[in-house]
């Protein structure tokens, strides 16, 4: 029993659906059914009761979930005390969004005046998973936008952006000083991929149900904008394509940029590092 299965495990127990675990895990579904499936195998016993109305534990998958958290809470004390021992330090940072954001620029240096001696690893992620990749341990904290899930998850707000309608600077409504979501109501919007956190989704679509052209990526929000001229929203302040332009948006809540990491997570590198990014985003 591979303690990557058991993360798999995990993802689908606490979404209780497999394409939301899937894309959690940013994995495609097929392989992390298989591998739920050859879990049971080696259990000889059933972890979910599947049925159209959707994903349940069943009795045998309860009792595993409390046992998975606490062997992959003990596997990751077990790796910080390892590393600690050879005297490395090591620090993944998951970053959603415009990395040449000026607080990410002050951050980085202070982090690496304050410990010089780390080796910073930086994982740059697509829309479809607003964590970064924290509940699948594949970072240790994330800088990133929300809203989105936080179960498991503490988050702490460093920052908040108005937001923006991006269009192409030939439609008409690129005209206006500033719009209202009403104002794009009979508009496509871009649209991610299914399976995303739904708060995250229904924030990008200004609340609503939409329909448009799903997208992974910035830069297909953006070339959705200039082919199709679909809407797409985006934090003010950002550099856009010449033939694209933003329009404030007066009744769009802000966009919160923060810090977020697993709860209970006791390595320090990591309480240091959100101390050091709270006084980097108030400047």
């Amino acid at each position: 029993m591979e303690l990557r299965t058991l993360r798999y495990f995990v993802a689908v127990a606490e979404e209780l659906h497999f394409g939301r675990a899937a894309t959690r895990l940013h994995m495609s579904q097929p392989p992390l059914s298989r591998a739920i499936k050859q879990l049971e195998t080696e259990i000889g016993a059933l972890l979910f009761a599947r049925s159209p109305a959707g994903v349940t534990l069943t009795p045998v998958g309860a009792v595993l979930l409390d046992e998975a958290r606490a062997l992959l809470d003990r596997a990751e004390r077990l790796r910080l005390r390892v590393r600690a021992a050879a005297g490395t330090a090591a620090l993944t940072v998951g970053i959603l969004g415009d990395g040449t954001d000026p607080g990410i620029t002050r951050l980085a240096a202070a982090f690496r005046r304050k410990h010089p001696g780390v080796d910073i690893r930086i994982r740059d992620t697509d829309l479809t998973d607003p964590t970064c990749g924290l509940r699948a341990g594949l970072v240790d904290v994330a800088l990133t936008r929300a809203p989105f899930n936080e179960t498991a998850l503490t988050v702490r707000q460093l920052r908040t952006d108005p937001v923006g309608a991006v269009l192409r600077t030939d439609d008409p409504l690129a005209r206006r000083g500033h719009l209202t979501l009403a104002d794009l109501a009979d508009r496509r919007w871009f649209q991610l991929p299914e399976g995303t956190d739904p708060a995250w989704q229904s924030y990008w679509n200004g609340g609503t149900p939409r329909e448009g052209p799903v997208v992974r990526v910035v830069q297909e929000c953006l070339h959705a904008v200039l082919w199709n001229g679909t809407v797409g929203l985006s934090p003010l302040g950002h550099d856009l394509p010449t033939d694209l332009t933003a329009i404030p948006l007066t009744d769009m809540a802000p966009s919160p940029v923060v810090a977020a990491w697993n709860t209970g997570d006791t390595n320090p590198l990591i309480h240091s590092f959100i101390a050091v990014a709270g006084a980097a985003y108030r400047r």
